[in-house]
C-alpha cells in the first residue's frame, strides 16, 4: 500500500500520517496490498476537509468530507471510500453472473445451431453527415463508447472514416485515394 499525504494550510503530523494510515487498512481487504491511496488535508474557515483518493484494481474512488474536527472527516472519508468500493464491488459481481448466465445460454444455443461463418450476420444503420475532420474528431470524442466515425468530407466530398487508436488518446484517418 502506498500512501501519499499531502497537507494545504495545515501541517501534516505524524499522528495525523498513522491515523490515515490505520484507517486506511481498512481498504486493503478489498484490494489487497495493491492500493494508492493519496490524501489531501486543508482548513477552510473554522471547517477542516479530508480528501482521499483511493486508486485500487485500476479504479478511482475520491471522497471529500468537511468536519470541526480532522479525524472526523478522514473517518467520514474512509466510511464513503469503503461504501463506493462495496458497490462497485456488488455491481460487478452481478455483471460477471449475468454474463455467466448468458455464456451458458450463448453455449447451449450453439450447441443446437450449426456455426455460422463467412456471413454477415449483423447490419448498422447510421447517418453520415458532411464535416471537417476536426469536427469529426470532436464528434467522436463526445461519444466514447463508439470506436470510429464514418463522415463525408467536406473538403474532398468522398466518406471518410476517422478511429480512435488502441492508446485512447489519438486518433486515425481513413481517406479514399484519387
Amino acid at each position: 500500500m502506498n500512501i501519499k499525504i499531502t497537507g494545504k494550510e495545515l501541517k501534516a503530523t505524524d499522528s495525523i500520517k498513522e491515523y490515515i494510515e490505520r484507517k486506511s487498512e481498512r481498504l486493503v481487504k478489498y484490494f489487497g496490498e495493491d492500493l494508492n491511496v493519496t490524501a489531501t488535508i486543508r482548513t477552510e474557515g473554522k471547517e477542516q476537509i479530508a480528501e482521499l483518493h483511493i486508486v485500487g484494481a485500476g479504479t478511482v474512488y475520491r471522497a471529500v468530507t468537511a468536519h470541526k474536527d480532522l479525524y472526523a472527516s478522514i473517518d467520514k472519508d474512509i466510511d464513503i471510500l469503503e461504501g463506493q468500493i462495496r458497490k462497485n464491488k456488488t455491481k460487478n459481481d452481478k455483471q460477471n453472473m449475468t454474463e455467466s448466465i448468458r455464456t451458458k445460454e450463448i453455449t447451449k444455443t450453439m450447441e443446437e445451431e450449426p456455426e455460422i461463418e463467412n456471413e454477415i450476420i449483423k447490419t448498422l444503420y447510421y447517418e453520415i453527415k458532411p464535416m471537417a475532420p476536426e469536427d469529426a474528431k470532436l464528434e467522436l470524442q463526445s461519444k466514447p463508447q463508439n470506436k470510429f466515425l464514418a463522415f463525408i468530407n467536406i473538403d474532398t466530398e468522398k466518406v471518410n472514416v476517422i478511429y480512435r487508436l488502441k492508446d485512447n488518446k489519438n486518433f486515425g484517418l481513413v481517406e479514399p485515394e484519387a
